[in-house]
């Protein structure tokens, strides 16, 4: 088991590594915090020295467009009727209806935030009351991977930090859990002191699963494995921010410098020759509230104002944002185009998007077939039954807006090009038996024929033509007879 001062070196190097590192600065650009709230203007004095300037205008927004790229993703990938794991088998399907429901799928979602955001994000799993297994999605940046030693092969423990809260004078309480293959330890640490067992948990050190028998008496097992399960966006855990982070710098440094201009330049330069005063601030003061001052017969005032070269940063603005959504493989809703705004069209718009969320979309599954297998375990354990992976599938129904005209004229043809088929087969129901004239009709129009056929109406001609004959069969004919 690992002592607290290993606890404390191992959180230590894992915070300062270049991993976390990245992740903090995708985590910390979608909560829309850029690196132009940090911008300074210097210049050098009269002695050559560089100076902070402090009177000219600094003007920091961030423009948080990684934030809706990530929120993009993530809510595409969740679009649909929010059932992706699926199985054919309804009693199945209801099992697993009561693991993967929508406590499930909103823990999802922060896992695929985290995801995109920082570059990976991970899952554990917890006993419910009812000694239930649930999954939890875990901050990675308090995810401490702790490797066997002198191996790279496997996890031999996770720390799995957060701060609990934060009391009177800053003081940030972090609760500690340490999980093996079958146990977790919990400890508590105030600001950055010494790490404690944590006196407030009952069980400590508590096995991964814990239930109480009708007398009270609580018992557990663990999983024999570390239920901890990590998500990567794509092989290198790299935050989806590093193809456009140097884009929404140079937007956000566009944007903030023009604004500056704007701000610096707003009143007028006034050129006064023949003032007839000797108060420079009353000829201000005269310039502001009364609109006039006196100048001498060859005085004269001129008005002299400075025009902003924005044309240039509109141009370099509107030229950033097409590639932040071009290169971060997103959707642009400002995007004019034409006007013919096609299904076709709309569809195209997507195809990045598309893209992307198909790359994740292979390792969500991957990931799902990891949880799956610890829930089919425990509803095999629990139901005496022998479900497999190969009964379950998912199903990412994903939504994309669509033009309703499109629509329209889409279902207006279709409709059009039933009623050509049902009319070719009715003006062939004369050579045809009724049977094969109603099922192609049903065929058409997506009828169970099995369902109606008996409630279609009878042919009392043809089923008496049908009786006859039977009859015939029979009874002999009278005339036949030849016995004397």
């Amino acid at each position: 088991m690992l002592t607290t001062q290993e606890i404390q070196n191992l959180m230590e190097e894992d915070i300062s590594s270049e991993k976390k590192r990245l992740a903090r600065i995708g985590e910390r650009y979608y909560n829309g915090e850029h690196d132009i709230l940090k911008y300074q203007i210097y210049y050098y004095d009269a002695d050559g020295k560089l100076q902070l300037d402090k009177f000219k205008s600094n003007i920091r927004i961030s423009h948080p467009f990684f934030t809706e790229l990530v929120d993009q993703q993530v809510q595409y990938m969740l679009s649909g009727d929010g059932n992706i794991i699926r199985s054919d088998i309804p009693e199945l399907q209801t099992a697993l209806d009561d693991y993967f429901n929508d406590d499930f799928y909103s823990e999802v979602y922060e896992l695929l935030i985290g995801t995109a955001s920082k570059g990976f994000e991970y899952m554990y799993a917890v006993t419910d009351a009812d000694g239930r297994t649930r999954f939890e999605c875990a901050d990675s940046m308090g995810v401490v991977e702790v490797r066997a030693k002198d191996t790279d092969d496997g996890c031999e423990y996770f720390i799995y930090w957060y701060v609990d809260r934060i009391e009177k004078g800053q003081k940030k309480i972090k609760r500690i859990q340490v999980w093996d293959s079958e146990q977790v330890y919990f400890y508590v640490q105030a600001d950055e002191g010494r790490i404690l067992p944590d006196d407030s948990v009952e069980m400590n050190p508590r096995l991964h699963t814990v239930f109480t028998d009708p007398k009270g008496r609580r018992y557990g097992k663990g999983f024999g494995f570390i239920p901890f399960w990590r998500l990567d966006n794509g092989r290198k855990q790299v935050s989806g921010l590093k193809p456009v982070k140097d884009l929404i710098d140079d937007y956000d440094l566009m944007a903030c410098s023009l604004s500056n201009n704007l701000q610096d330049f707003t009143d007028a330069l006034y050129v006064v020759s023949g003032f007839q005063g000797n108060n420079l601030d009353e000829m201000i003061q005269n310039i502001k509230a009364k609109k006039h001052i006196g100048v001498d017969n060859g005085g004269a005032v001129d008005i002299k104002t400075v025009d902003i070269p924005y044309q240039a940063r509109q141009a370099k603005l509107e030229l950033d944002e097409k590639n932040i959504y071009r290169f971060g493989m997103g959707f642009n809703s400002a995007q004019l185009g034409d006007g013919n705004i096609t299904n076709i069209v709309i569809k195209s718009r997507y195809a990045l998007l598309d893209l992307k969320c198909n790359k994740l979309e292979i390792r969500l599954k991957q990931f799902f077939r990891k949880l799956l297998k610890v829930v089919l375990d425990e509803i095999n354990a629990a139901n005496e039954t022998d479900y497999q992976m190969k009964d379950v599938y998912f199903v990412f129904d994903r939504e994309v807006m669509t033009n309703a005209q499109d629509n329209a004229e889409i279902e207006k043809t279709d409709a059009e090009k039933q009623q050509v088929m049902i009319n070719t087969i009715l003006s062939v129901a004369n050579v045809l038996d009724s049977e094969t004239v109603v099922q192609t009709i049903c065929e058409i129009l997506d009828i169970d024929y099995d369902e109606i056929r008996d409630k279609l109406p009878k042919d009392e001609e043809q089923d008496t033509r049908q009786a006859e004959q039977v009859l015939n069969n029979i009874v002999p004919d009278d005339g036949g007879d030849t016995g004397e």
